[in-house]
């Protein structure tokens, strides 16, 4: 081989070494981005169950509203009735 070809392929030799700490240096940076959209996930699903939670509670309050409101109805009907009975 001639002093030509060798320094060729020291030079493609280095540049590999070059393009694999990048490489490796981009590996990382990904591991760490998969693991903060992990995170989020975890977040987002916590979160989420929470606003779930939330909405079953708060339509379980305007469900007793309604009963609620269906009830004082009937007794101010009933009390109208009698009022007008004692009158």
């Amino acid at each position: 081989m001639s002093d030509l070809t060798v320094e060729i392929l020291k030079e493609i030799r280095d540049e590999l070494r070059n393009t694999n700490g990048r490489l490796d240096g981009t590996n990382q940076r990904l591991e760490r981005l998969e693991k903060r959209q992990t995170e989020t996930e975890v977040r987002l699903t916590t979160e989420l169950t929470a606003v779930v939670g939330a909405v079953h509670e708060l339509r379980d309050v305007i469900v007793e509203d309604r009963k609620l409101r269906s009830q004082v109805s009937d007794h101010e009907n009933r009390i109208g009735a009698i009022e007008k009975k004692i009158s």
